[in-house]
C-alpha cells in the first residue's frame, strides 16, 4: 500500500479547515503517502542525505541558489483569499491539469495529488508550507513554499 486514508493523516486538519472547504471529490484526490513510499520518493526527488527542507546544503540540488532563478510572495495572495495561486508560479510551472504532483515536506511526509486539486486547494496546503516542495511528475520546475510566505522558483536537479 503507498498510501494512507486522509482520515488517517496527523496533518488532515488543513484540509478540514472551517474557512477554507474542500469538497469530497478533491478530497478523495489528497493522497498522503505512507512512511515507506514517501522516503523512496524523496530518496529519488529530493535529497539521498537530508530528512527535511531545513537540513539542505550545497550537496542537495535543493539547497544549491542556483537551482531558483526568482523568488516571489505567495501569503498576500494567500491573506487576502485569492482562489488562484500567484500568477508568477503559474505561470513558471505551466503544468496541465492532470499533472501528477508532490506536495513533499519531508522524508515521511508527502502528499500526492493533481495539479487541478492543488490549484483548487492551494491555500490548505500553505498551512504546511515549511520550506515545502512541489514537484511535478516527470517535470522539471519546482517551487519551494516558505514559511516566511514567499516561494522559490527553480528547476529540479540531479538527486546525487
Amino acid at each position: 500500500m503507498n498510501y494512507i486514508s486522509l482520515d488517517e493523516y496527523k496533518k488532515a486538519w488543513v484540509f478540514r479547515h472551517k474557512d477554507m472547504p474542500i469538497n469530497a471529490a478533491d478530497a478523495q484526490q489528497i493522497k498522503p503517502m505512507t512512511s515507506e513510499r514517501a522516503a523512496v520518493l524523496w530518496s529519488t526527488m529530493v535529497s539521498r542525505e537530508h530528512d527535511h527542507p531545513d537540513f539542505f546544503d550545497k550537496t542537495d540540488w535543493c539547497g544549491k541558489e542556483d537551482s531558483f532563478t526568482e523568488t516571489i510572495n505567495w501569503e498576500n495572495a494567500w491573506e487576502a483569499g485569492e482562489e488562484q495561486l500567484p500568477e508568477a508560479i503559474l505561470a513558471h510551472l505551466d503544468w496541465e491539469a492532470n499533472t501528477t504532483v508532490y506536495f513533499c515536506m519531508a522524508r515521511d511526509n508527502i502528499i500526492e495529488t493533481s495539479f487541478a486539486v492543488f490549484k483548487r486547494c492551494w491555500q490548505n496546503f500553505m498551512f504546511l508550507a515549511d520550506g515545502s516542495l512541489l514537484m511535478g511528475k516527470k517535470r522539471d520546475a519546482v517551487v519551494q513554499f516558505l514559511e516566511t510566505g514567499n516561494a522559490k522558483l527553480g528547476k529540479k536537479g540531479a538527486v546525487k
